[in-house]
């Protein structure tokens, strides 16, 4: 059996696979823990949520169920083949990462990549493309059906993250306060939150997780794109992606596609920017996981 996870700085989501299933899509299972990032936790701090909350949901998983899905070993944890996707496990994360999977549950058998790794495979499967993650912060890859070949540094929300939410939310709080255009639109957005110039500024330079403050501009932005001016902030946003990530691959013949919430959200305006830059959209997923259970059945 392989268990796949898909983790982010929020949470991690597991799917236990059965490849061997040929009559249904091979999962048996889904779990979900705590977000599991090596780059912001200690190894303890992982080790506890892979020890207090993944086994304890797979400790006990019903073993009927597990026949039922044409699985007889038990214990089920003497049998699972790992395979981690995660945020921040970079080459120098990624051995810690393993260590740690491998000494909480036991096993031999453990493979750790990044996200963008996790993106590639979902998105692409076997095939050559352009693989793109866009959430709070943003990233891609040119992907030659094995391995990533080439990656524009992200260089995060203050210095890249081009097309991510934060930096939307960045984009969206110069243009209210500066462009008189977005007067009214400014007044509902503060009247909504209930904030104030001097709110904004403290959140973004005075109190942590800014990057996500911004984000969360998304939400009221996508309430009204029914408003030119916003449609246009966005269309602008992944425009910009395209320019400064997508571009330098030189590679306008492979499809472009995409993992994350900003994506999935915004459909129109990312297929008008990719129009506009002379790219072509391919997948857009919300989550990888189920790309990654048809790449592992394979």
């Amino acid at each position: 059996m392989i268990l796949i996870a898909d983790s982010g700085s929020t949470k991690t989501d597991w799917t236990l696979l059965n490849p061997s299933d040929r009559d249904g899509n091979g999962v048996i299972a889904t779990f979900h823990t705590q977000g599991i990032t090596p780059i912001h936790q200690t190894p303890e701090q992982i080790r506890q949520i892979i020890g207090q909350e993944l086994v304890q949901q797979l400790s006990s998983f019903p073993r009927a169920r597990l026949i039922d899905s044409g699985v007889l070993e038990t214990p089920l944890l003497s049998n699972l083949n790992i395979v981690f996707y995660g945020s921040g496990c970079t080459p120098v994360h990624a051995p810690h990462m393993r260590q740690l999977l491998m000494s909480v549950l036991s096993t031999q058998t453990v493979e750790v990549y990044s996200d963008l790794m996790g993106a590639a495979r979902a998105l692409c499967q076997q095939e050559e493309g352009i693989a793109c993650i866009l959430g709070t912060g943003a990233n891609s890859c040119l992907y030659d059906g094995q391995a990533i070949v080439q990656n524009t540094p992200a260089l995060g929300y203050i210095l890249g993250d081009e097309g991510s939410g934060s930096v939307l939310g960045r984009m969206f709080m110069n243009a209210i306060f500066k462009n008189p255009d977005f007067a009214d639109i400014r007044d509902e957005y503060l009247a909504k939150e209930k904030l104030t110039q001097a709110d904004v500024i403290r959140k973004v330079y005075h109190e942590p997780m800014a990057n996500r403050f911004l984000a969360t501009t998304s939400l009221f932005i996508g309430e009204h794109l029914d408003n030119p001016l916003l449609q246009q902030l966005v269309v602008d946003n992944f425009r910009s992606f395209f320019q400064r990530n997508i571009k330098p691959y030189g590679r306008r013949d492979l499809p472009v596609s995409f993992v994350g919430s900003m994506a999935e959200h915004y459909p129109d305006q990312l297929e008008a920017a990719a129009r506009a830059e002379g790219f072509t959209i391919g997948h857009v997923a919300k989550s990888p996981m189920e790309g990654l259970v048809a790449y592992h059945k394979k």
